[in-house]
């Protein structure tokens, strides 16, 4: 699928030249099964919309997910008497399938695709697509869940939806606002880069396409639409939801393991802030200082609540032991994560071996708190204790973080030509294993494009 062997490399975004080339700039996908009744006036309402309101040239392409009724042979007068429509046919169903075979390869810049129902009114999509050709964002999604939507439909589909958009928040941490809305556009170079991820081939494919383009650091634009409820949808919302929760299972598993080669797709499109280097400010320290805060807060809630069990039933230097050896654990893991952002599982050991010496640092420094309290006073009250260690634990965390930081997880140097080599020859692996699960399909669209 991929022609080149650099996977994390593109060019930077700029706005998409305005001179007339033979590649129009726009290919709309309109995937289809079983749509004989519905197909032709959406292609020609959306032909009619483009004609008159769109600036830039553009196609529509139809893409039949294994149809058994007429809309093939309706695709194919399409095909024959508009000359910005294209037709092919896919003998295996599955929307994702249809439309990574389409934007594979579609020779047009700017990728979109919309549901045949046409229930997003089409004023959205100059403003969907806008941001993709002048090079502000790499993706954008139509939301109906923006302040300014205006949405008609059922109260089933809306709790349904609104409900589907939590559990993404809440399990994928997804930070855009409508996953299922079938009205979204790509830029071309980012989809070569991005497709090959995703594994899906049905209704959970832009949601994988989105969460993992999100996590690789990629722009997403979002636009309020209008929509309005298509009553005749043929879709299971059942099966459909239930395989949507195994998609959600299945890319937070490879997530949380770091088995997704996304770490430099974040920066590979030129001028990004965030590569640049500000005199006597080190990279990243500010997000690394928000990240060890929140971390550090909850780990001493943690702590607090292990010191207060353990003491029940051991004197308070054991209490403190154990309690501050479980919370370093877990505080260790966690900022290994969340705040110096190292994925995978190499190197875990060797960063807990690290962590448990960050860990004895703290451990002096309460223990030798208990002893001054207990020399001061022969009974202090439980209270006492408490605001005791949390004066020690506050004296140590800048110690902590800075021994974190410097020694256990320093900053990763991203110049070496060895370490370039080794993630070139791990995605193209990657790429190769999904070049052969989607031939078939590239050879389909080969003899059915026109």
């Amino acid at each position: 699928m991929r022609t080149d062997t650099s996977w994390g490399t593109l060019p930077a975004r700029e706005h998409l030249p305005v001179e007339v080339t033979d590649a129009p700039v726009l290919d709309v996908t309109i995937p289809v099964y079983n749509e004989e009744q519905d197909l032709e006036p959406c292609v020609r309402r959306l032909h009619d919309h483009l004609a008159r309101t769109f600036p830039y040239t553009f196609r529509i392409t139809i893409a039949d997910n294994a149809s058994t009724d007429r809309t093939p042979d309706v695709a194919a007068w399409l095909d024959s008497s508009i000359p910005e429509v294209r037709s092919y046919r896919l003998e295996e169903k599955g929307r994702g399938r249809a439309l990574r075979t389409v934007w594979s390869h579609s020779d047009s810049p700017v990728l979109a695709y919309m549901d045949v129902d046409l229930s997003t009114d089409l004023n959205a999509l100059l403003p969907l697509v806008a941001p993709l050709i002048s090079g502000h964002s790499d993706l954008a999604i139509g939301s109906r869940l923006a302040r300014s939507s205006r949405v008609v439909r059922g109260t089933k589909r809306e709790f349904i939806s609104r409900a589907y958009n939590l559990i993404l928040k809440s399990s994928l941490s997804a930070r855009f606002s409508d996953a299922q809305c079938g009205f979204k556009a790509i830029r071309a170079d980012v989809a070569q880069r991005l497709l090959p991820m995703v594994e899906d081939t049905g209704w959970f494919f832009d949601t994988e396409m989105l969460v993992l383009a999100e996590r690789a650091g990629l722009r997403i634009h979002e636009v309020p639409v209008d929509w309005v409820d298509d009553p005749n949808s043929t879709v299971h919302i059942v099966k459909t939801a239930t395989e949507d929760l195994k998609g959600v299972w299945r890319v937070g598993r490879a997530l949380a393991v770091g088995a997704l080669p996304l770490d430099r797709l974040a920066r590979p499109f030129g001028d990004d802030p965030r590569d640049r280097r500000i005199t006597g400010v080190p990279r990243g320290l500010a997000r690394q200082l928000v990240g060890f805060c929140v971390v550090g807060a909850l780990s001493t809630l943690f702590y607090l609540a292990l010191y207060s069990l353990f003491r029940t039933m051991s004197g308070p230097q054991l209490a403190n032991a154990a309690a501050l050896l479980v919370s370093a654990v877990a505080n260790t893991a966690a900022n290994r994560r969340l705040t110096f952002g190292v994925q995978g599982r190499e190197g875990a050991v060797r960063h807990q071996a690290q962590g448990l010496v960050v860990f004895a640092v703290g451990l002096a420094l309460t223990s030798g708190s208990l002893a001054a309290l207990d020399a001061a006073s022969s009974s202090p009250a439980h209270s006492t204790e408490l605001a005791v260690l949390i004066a020690a634990n506050l004296a140590s965390t800048v110690l902590r973080f800075l021994l974190l930081r410097a020694w256990v997880f320093p900053e990763r140097r991203t110049t070496s030509t060895t370490a370039q080599d080794a993630t070139a020859q791990g995605t193209d692996g990657a790429a190769a294993s999904s070049d052969q699960a989607h031939a078939r399909d590239a050879a389909l669209y080969s003899r059915n494009a026109r």
